[in-house]
């Protein structure tokens, strides 16, 4: 792989496992078949401002850096993308923590809000808490997902002020309601189906005892897709307007051009969460990013090397940025 070598899209070095070039296998293989990594994990509960808690689970050790890990939506450090990092981050000897948004880490956050591509105060909150915690050690965010549009808006919006060493998105939904009419259709439609069935199950556990429920009980079985469901809970909770204020407001796409700190965007075209033209083009990015295209690797997939003896390259990728 080429050096971090500044403004410019690139062609990655990934290479599908022969036989799992198809998008939704290179999405479901690490879900389904992958044994989860094991990572001895702190916990942490950090008490925030307004009244609220996040949870942050921190693999002990390491000496050089220290990497802040961000979950795309309904994650949390279980996820195996999460894990798998992680491991790949401490044989290399560096420190990491995962954070959790609100109401992710297996307790239902106090406040109704909880966790949006927009939110930028929390992320922020969390640096400064690591660097703290890490005094003297540079620090790397990396976030996938959803977790990598808020990372990317809160660069964006810190300017100099983000005062980290580097970024990292993986699969990033650069244009929200791009990626949102995407997953209406054909088979994407059911990774749509299982994110919903989460999401409402957590709305459920949460609001089941409250009396500040956005939306009757009732009626969240009919929030069927993800216009629905940001339009009637998300945007509300979180300050927008409506979804169409939500999803143009807090898509990253328009802001990636006022990123100062050195970042890499790792995508793929096949992405089954959103189209090819979701990724944006060179000049849309600043000086300091570096955009790195795979014709495969899926949604947070990127499997390589063979069937039988399978290997996760954003585990080789994104250590390689970090050094």
């Amino acid at each position: 792989m080429s050096s971090y070598a500044g403004p410019a899209t690139w062609t990655s070095d990934f290479r599908p496992a022969f036989g799992l070039s198809n998008p939704h296998l290179q999405t479901i293989w690490p879900v389904a078949f992958r044994m989860r990594p094991r990572v001895a994990l702190v916990r942490e509960r950090v008490e925030l401002p307004d009244g609220d808690f996040l949870d942050l689970d921190w693999s002990p050790g390491g000496s050089e850096c220290a990497v802040v890990v961000i979950h795309g939506l309904e994650g949390s450090s279980r996820s195996v993308y999460v894990l798998g990092l992680m491991q790949a981050l401490r044989a290399k000897g560096w420190r990491s923590v995962a954070m959790h948004f609100r109401g992710c880490s297996g307790e239902s956050n106090r406040h109704s809000r909880s966790y949006c591509a927009g939110e930028t105060e929390d992320v922020g909150f969390v640096i400064d808490h690591v660097r703290s915690r890490c005094e003297g050690l540079p620090i790397v965010a990396v976030g996938y997902s959803l977790g990598g549009c808020a990372l990317l808006n809160w660069i964006a919006a810190s300017g100099a002020g983000a005062n980290i060493a580097g970024a990292v998105g993986v699969s990033v939904p650069f244009k929200l309601a791009e990626a949102a009419s995407r997953m209406r259709s054909g088979i994407s439609y059911l990774y749509q189906w299982h994110l919903l069935r989460r999401l409402r199950s957590t709305y459920r556990r949460k609001y089941a005892n409250r009396a500040d429920a956005p939306v009757p009980m009732t009626g969240v079985a009919q929030l069927n897709d993800f216009f629905s469901f940001d339009n009637a809970i998300t945007a509300p909770l979180h300050g927008y307007r409506n979804v169409a204020d939500y999803y143009g407001r807090a898509s990253c796409r328009q802001r990636l051009a006022e990123i100062v700190v050195p970042t890499l965007l790792l995508h793929a075209l096949d992405d089954p969460f959103m189209t090819p033209e979701t990724a944006p083009s060179a000049e849309e990015l600043s000086p300091s990013t570096r955009l790195e295209l795979s014709e495969h690797g899926g949604h947070v997939g990127f499997v390589e090397g063979t069937i039988a003896r399978p290997r996760y390259w954003l585990e080789r990728r994104i250590p390689a940025f970090v050094e």
